[in-house]
């Protein structure tokens, strides 16, 4: 069996295809057999022609992926649509993309997508024999490799979705602390704040003690590519937090290491099923290594905490970024520093390996949140040279 997808074209003539092709005595043929004998309301599939009895081999099914409701509706299924799909199918065949042995052993099931605003039928023709030869062309060489999907995965946006999901997956990142309790004042930090893939935001501890997790829903009003965390800082009944910030669509959750190990376990247990990131903050937490030994499953990120009390102290954080490192080499765990952490601490923990950067006052009570976010950028830049700041910036289009 062999799949293929493809989308091509603007507008209400916009084509989208789905298809497979096989064996007519395998699954594809069972299929096409089923397809064809079940005339259900709505959605009765055709046979593709190049003209009325001229059909292409292998002989071709299509079915709208749109209900019926007109006559309008089936003149362009039964017109541009049909004909498009079965050039595309002997043009396939012609130019060796389907082999010409295969002719009379395979059947093809091709799903169509034909709007019901959609009036010209020279783009409806045009659009949906490119989309289906397209679509032929990647299903007989497995497109999308692997490769490009692990490439492509999280850098892209759905065109019909209108917003982009952004993943932690290629460090370092600056995160900002949205922590003053104050909901006007963390829309005006994400409105000044420069558009960039390496920042994401955090939903501070005093945010979510005054507004709820509901906050999170509402600042994706003004950052809705934006990766969110939630720093809940839980100490029980794990499941239920993860849960509250998840449905206000948090990306990310934090725990706080002082909670028992259960709690813990529970927590990453919980937001892993759910598919959001863990965390857990070491703050006041003695000996982060032995406490991520303590517990079931690393989480996805673990924070090296300084509180603000203590900010005068020795830093010790370095020493525990390498030697968690060292412990989980291999694993896939990132490490965050937070506390105090200003662009010269920020040079100092990347180039020990700090992961992500986490700050709140210097930029977000700063008079000038650009400039003070661009200072850290900046050092992201300085300390990895061969790094674009955009990650997309230097991106070729090869589809």
């Amino acid at each position: 069996m062999f799949i293929g997808e493809a989308l091509i074209g603007e507008g209400y003539e916009v084509a989208h295809i789905d298809l497979i092709m096989g064996d007519k005595n395998g699954a594809v043929g069972q299929a096409f057999a089923i397809g064809l004998s079940n005339l259900s309301s709505g959605h009765t599939p055709l046979l593709s022609v190049i003209r009325p009895n001229l059909p292409p081999k292998p002989y071709t099914l299509v079915v709208p992926k749109v209900t019926v409701k007109a006559m309008g509706d089936v003149e362009k299924i039964f017109g541009p649509a049909q004909a498009a799909v079965a050039k595309a199918v002997a043009d396939s065949v012609e130019e060796g993309i389907i082999p010409l042995k295969k002719l009379d052993e395979w059947v093809i099931v091709v799903s169509v997508f034909i709007h019901p605003e959609a009036t010209d039928y020279r783009r409806i023709y045009h659009y949906n024999y490119s989309g289906t030869k397209l679509a032929i062309k990647r299903a007989m060489t497995n497109y999308p490799s692997w490769d490009k999907i692990k490439f492509d995965k999280d850098r892209a946006t759905h065109p019909i979705m209108g917003f982009k999901v952004p993943r932690l997956w290629r460090p370092p990142y600056l995160q900002i602390a949205l922590d003053v309790p104050n909901i006007d004042n963390a829309r005006d930090v994400i409105k000044n704040i420069p558009k960039n893939d390496r920042i994401i935001l955090e939903a501070g501890t005093p945010l979510l003690k005054r507004y709820g997790t509901k906050v999170i829903s509402e600042l994706r009003e003004v950052a809705k590519d934006s990766l969110f965390i939630a720093d809940l800082k839980t100490l029980d009944v794990g499941k239920i937090e993860v849960d509250l910030a998840y449905d206000e669509t948090a990306d990310a959750v934090v725990v706080s290491g002082l909670a028992t190990s259960q709690t813990i376990d529970k927590f990453i247990y919980e937001a892993r099923r759910l598919g959001i990131y863990a965390v857990v903050d070491m703050l006041n937490v003695e000996s982060p290594l032995e406490r991520l030994k303590s517990i079931k499953e690393l989480p996805d990120v673990v924070i090296l905490h300084r509180a603000i009390d203590a900010e005068s102290e020795e830093d010790q954080r370095w020493k525990w970024i390498r030697m968690i490192k060292e412990e989980f080499k291999g694993e896939k765990i990132l490490i965050a520093v937070a506390g105090g952490v200003t662009p010269q601490i920020a040079s100092k923990a990347l180039q020990n390996g700090a992961d992500i950067l986490i700050v709140g006052r210097y930029i977000t009570q700063s008079k000038d949140v650009r400039k003070s976010t661009i200072d850290f950028l900046d050092v992201l830049s300085r300390e990895l040279p061969k790094e674009p700041g955009d990650i997309d910036l230097f991106r070729v289009h090869v589809e």
